[in-house]
């Protein structure tokens, strides 16, 4: 069964750092670019970074400088490094693996295939 699942979310306070794993089970994840999306409450599902099937990433305006993502093949996990968090990203975060091993136009939903069940990670001081 082909799968992707989330973990490391939690509650932390501003200024935090938390780091999500995304792994995958069923396939191996090293010739897909894999993508973060996040959803906060009452909002729509919106795109945070992406990595190429060679590590190339890609983050949103939102988080650039505060978000790095990595893909480690081994382990068959892709990470996404969240530092100095905001309460603003409050969200349900999910990773997702794209049909494609570029990134370009990641933000394309519809353009992903398996998407893992979504942690939630809460900022609040």
């Amino acid at each position: 069964q082909l799968q992707l699942v989330e973990s490391g979310g939690g509650l932390v306070q501003p200024g935090g750092s938390l780091t999500l794993s995304c792994t995958a089970s069923g396939f191996t994840l090293d010739i897909y670019a894999i993508g973060w999306f996040r959803q906060a409450p009452g909002k729509e599902r919106e795109g945070v970074s992406c990595v190429t099937s060679m590590g190339i990433t890609t983050v949103a305006d939102s988080v650039k400088g505060r978000f790095t993502v990595v893909r480690d093949n081994a382990d068959n996990t892709v990470y996404l490094h969240m530092n100095s968090l905001k309460p603003e990203d409050t969200a349900v975060y999910y990773c997702a693996r794209r049909r494609y091993t570029f990134c370009t136009n990641y933000v394309r939903q519809y353009e992903y295939d398996y998407w893992g069940q979504g942690t939630q990670v809460t900022v609040s001081s």
